[in-house]
């Protein structure tokens, strides 16, 4: 009797524990079908600036340091020895060309071209009188009284005396000349630096310094560099603009326009060991804003291209296959689009390919996306400002992150 009630409750047992196994099994697989069932998690949208592909002309550019130099520089120096007397100029001061700058003292040379003029006043006088001897000896050869040797010797008399005549009057000009050094002028118009020699000084003609030294500063000179790549761009534009290239000198620390100049000249070789090849370009300087000495940034304009595709150039990203842009469908969903970037210059870059004119790139926000993500751009500060101007999510905001333009 007690065996059969063992056995009546272990059954009732495990029909139990079926009866919860089952059950279980029913609630899981019903919870399964109801994860089908119910939708995935939409992934946010990513907020993105972004701009459209502009067409424009752009100016293309050479920018190298350069360094001002003075268009013209002359150390000036005496030619002769003497005291320096005085000096006409301010250290400083802006000279014209044939200006006095200094005066040595002349009286040593002074005396120097009256004895040549004496000498030559007397050896005019034995020229005279020789061609009289000359005359009447003619004249007694004629009538027999003197020999044909004596008319021989004073002709040859006459012609050494004419000779003697002549090399005083080179040494009258000489001593001229030499006297015109005692005045020293200014050879070219500039400003002259720091006065060298004091009066009282003696100065000679073979002293390795000068007396002042004069930097022409207006017009003025900058040199600068650019890669040797660039040297047939450079000759083809030089050879299609005769009036000259345009040059801007710009400020090493500010990047402000100091002057505008032309380019006059490409060195007649390249530097091996830079790579590198040197230009000149003559600048006016009536402000005197460009110093000789000063570094800038100098910018040569090689040619324009006419109406380019550009974008700004933080749209422009690389990875291992080169260059590419995040661009935007009609829906905002992005897709990595390859392109090519012909020159990148202030901050706007100039595509070759890949794009098109009037299509939507992302400037700000590319870290966060991935191909086929949906985006919605940003608010420009005026929408936020005011909430009847602000775009719909998704559409393209007509102000954003329009592209800069290059060449300013």
């Amino acid at each position: 009797m007690a065996d059969a009630l063992s056995r009546r409750r272990a059954g009732f047992a495990a029909a139990a524990v079926a009866l919860v196994a089952i059950g279980a099994a029913l609630w899981g697989t019903t919870r399964k079908a109801e994860s089908a069932d119910a939708p995935a998690p939409k992934t946010p949208p990513v907020i993105v600036t972004a701009t459209r592909v502009e067409p424009q002309d752009v100016p293309i550019y050479l920018t190298g340091v350069g360094t001002v130099t003075a268009n013209q520089s002359v150390t000036v120096k005496t030619r002769v020895d003497g005291e320096l007397d005085k000096v006409g100029y301010t250290e400083g001061q802006d000279v014209k060309a044939g200006q006095m700058l200094a005066q040595l003292d002349p009286r040593a040379l002074q005396a120097q071209l009256a004895q040549a003029r004496a000498t030559q006043a007397k050896d005019q006088a034995q020229l005279l009188n020789a061609r009289l001897d000359l005359k009447r000896i003619t004249q007694l050869t004629k009538e027999d009284a003197a020999t044909q040797q004596q008319l021989d010797t004073q002709r040859a008399l006459v012609s050494q005396l004419e000779a003697t005549v002549q090399m005083d009057e080179a040494q009258v000009a000489y001593a001229q000349v030499q006297l015109s050094y005692t005045t020293i002028t200014a050879p070219i118009s500039g400003r002259v630096g720091a006065r060298l020699v004091d009066p009282g000084n003696i100065v000679h003609a073979s002293d390795t310094g000068g007396l002042v030294v004069i930097n022409q500063i207006d017009p003025i000179s900058v040199v600068f560099t650019v890669p040797e790549s660039a040297v047939g761009d450079i000759n083809t534009a030089m050879a299609a603009t005769p009036q000259g290239l345009p040059v801007t000198a710009l400020g090493r620390e500010s990047n402000q326009p100091l002057g505008e100049g032309k380019l006059v000249l490409v060195n007649n070789q390249i530097d091996t060991a830079t790579g590198t090849v040197q230009l000149k370009a003559l600048f006016p300087n009536p402000r005197h804003v460009l110093w000789p000495g000063q570094y800038v940034n100098a910018r040569l304009l090689v040619g324009t291209r006419k109406q380019a595709l550009t974008v700004p150039a933080a749209a422009v990203q690389r990875g291992q296959d080169g260059t590419y842009a995040y661009a935007l469908d009609d829906q905002g969903i992005a897709r990595v689009q390859p392109i090519r970037v012909a020159v990148i210059q202030d901050n706007v870059a100039v595509v070759d390919e890949g794009l098109k004119a009037g299509e939507r790139v992302v400037v700000d926000g590319q870290y966060k996306l991935r191909p086929g993500l949906h985006t919605v751009e940003a608010k420009p500060a005026a929408a936020t400002a005011n909430p009847r101007g602000a775009g719909t999510p998704g559409a393209s905001s007509p102000g954003a992150a329009a592209p800069q333009g290059a060449g300013r």
